[in-house]
């Protein structure tokens, strides 16, 4: 988030991450429309929170791998392997053009080791990369730590993901879907795209490998599609916005339309697709007054929540604004959800200051985690504010389609947001490069913005982040009509 004063100090940039995943992407056939916004469904299977991983039958691991020190992490690489290039043999022509060609061999290094082979033409030590080698049709992967640190953070399904977008190039570069001329980050969201295909396929239960629950199985796969997003762009390293793997709203929508829709919208992925979803707002940071680059954050102050306060009464102009009280929550009904928490009786936002700050704290990509700051804070004020709107609206508060609203309308408004809205203070506060992926990050960790007025979040992150994304590129009435 920037901050911008009538007095003219920084010209913050605006910045959408993503304007829309999936607008372009609703009719599927086959499929009801209404199954992607079912708060107890993920793209029409219902939300299960089953163990995800390994079968205990699962069959054992086949194929050599050079340079593999035969263990666990190797073990598990193989066996996703071996899992997806079953299902591209059995559904590679059901979609794509020519005949389908598996990989011609694995290779595994560790990154910690001085020692590390050469592969695919490139030095291993100090790189923590899962690859595929167009060059020699291979697959390879460091075991030393970036695996993992995969295992660890997102479970097995996590490292299966990982092989999935990388046997996704494999299936691109056979299917001719890209050539040397194709911008990266249209080969990676098709990546991006193939894998979420292959682990529908694995969530619908058809794998003898492996399980993937669609409640907090298919999360902990989202959770590590954010975390190796690209980092925040700044004005010299702007190109990267045709040359990356995407920021995480990118890599989750792309994601999203392969598990949503199959194979034959991956294909139809291009730089067009993209910028459409992207919408045409700038990306990247920008130069301020004094030449210098913005950080993108704002401090989360009682100041700050003030403007946001009036900045949310002109995107939504409720006869009758919501109070904002930094004081303890002494609501009668509704349950708190700290950080921040509507009550109805009152028409008052409460605001938990220090837990709201700590929120907001920024996470840096390269601790490999989720993105976080200041607008995983300000976005969870938004949502509270959408039930004061709600609440006038006369419709319920407290439902799993309740928290899938509060998420559009957190959307909506967080687009008008983008461009500077005038408010009686004089003083803004402007989306910039990063916000959106740090909402984004805290739908999936906390789900307060995609909650109701008890902070009960709607039951799968995977939805609540459609939800938002509907928000993003549509109208308030949109909103109550899709979820009423």
């Amino acid at each position: 988030m920037q901050q911008r004063r009538a007095r003219g100090l920084a010209a913050a940039a605006v910045c959408l991450a993503l304007l829309v995943a999936g607008c372009s992407h609703t009719v599927l056939a086959g499929r009801a429309l209404s199954m992607l916004y079912d708060p107890y469904r993920v793209a029409g299977l219902p939300v299960t929170d089953s163990p995800s991983g390994v079968r205990p039958n699962a069959p054992k691991p086949t194929g050599a791998v050079y340079n593999s020190d035969g263990g666990e992490i190797d073990q598990l690489a193989v066996l996703a392997v071996n899992d997806i290039e079953g299902y591209w043999r059995q559904h590679y022509s059901d979609a794509l053009p020519g005949t389908f060609q598996p990989i011609s061999g694995m290779g595994s290094f560790d990154s910690t080791s001085p020692d590390s082979p050469e592969m695919c033409g490139h030095e291993t030590y100090q790189e923590l990369n899962a690859l595929y080698c167009f060059s020699d049709n291979k697959i390879y992967w460091d075991r030393g730590q970036l695996l993992p640190i995969a295992q660890k953070n997102f479970g097995d399904m996590g490292v299966v993901g990982v092989f999935a977008h990388e046997y996704g190039h494999n299936v691109q570069h056979t299917a001719k879907l890209v050539t040397p001329q194709t911008p990266v980050l249209v080969g990676e969201q098709q990546a991006d795209c193939l894998a979420g295909v292959y682990l529908r396929w694995v969530a619908e239960g058809k794998s003898s490998r492996f399980t993937l629950s669609t409640g907090d199985g298919l999360t902990h796969v989202l959770a590590g599609l954010i975390a190796s997003r690209d980092p925040t762009l700044d004005p010299d390293n702007a190109e990267m916005l045709r040359q990356g793997h995407g920021t995480a709203l990118d890599r989750v929508s792309a994601f999203q339309i392969g598990f949503d829709e199959g194979t034959d919208a991956c294909a139809h992925i291009d730089m067009d697709e993209i910028n459409k979803r992207r919408g045409d707002l700038p990306m990247s940071l920008q130069y301020d007054a004094d030449g210098d680059v913005q950080t993108g954050e704002a401090p989360i102050d009682n100041d700050d929540l003030s403007t946001l306060m009036d900045i949310l009464g002109q995107v939504f102009s409720p006869a009758n604004p919501p109070k904002l009280s930094t004081d303890p929550d002494n609501c009668a009904d509704a349950k708190p959800s700290k950080p921040a928490s509507y009550c109805p009786g009152t028409n008052t936002i409460y605001v938990d200051l220090p837990a709201l700050q700590a929120m907001g704290q920024r996470a840096d990509v390269q601790d490999y985690s989720l993105v976080e700051g200041d607008n995983t804070a300000f976005s969870a004020v938004i949502s509270r504010y959408t039930l004061a709107v709600q609440h006038e609206r006369g419709v319920p508060l407290t439902s799993a389609t309740t928290g899938l609203r509060t998420a559009c309308l957190t959307g909506v408004a967080q687009r008008k947001m983008a461009e500077p809205i005038k408010v009686s203070s004089g003083k803004q506060l402007v989306l910039a490069a990063g916000d959106i992926d740090e909402a984004v990050s805290g739908i999936l960790l906390n789900g307060i913005v995609a909650s109701d007025v008890d902070g009960q979040p709607a039951p799968a992150a995977s939805t609540r982040i459609v939800a938002f994304r509907l928000g993003l590129q549509g109208e308030a009435d949109q909103c109550f009509q899709r979820f009423s």
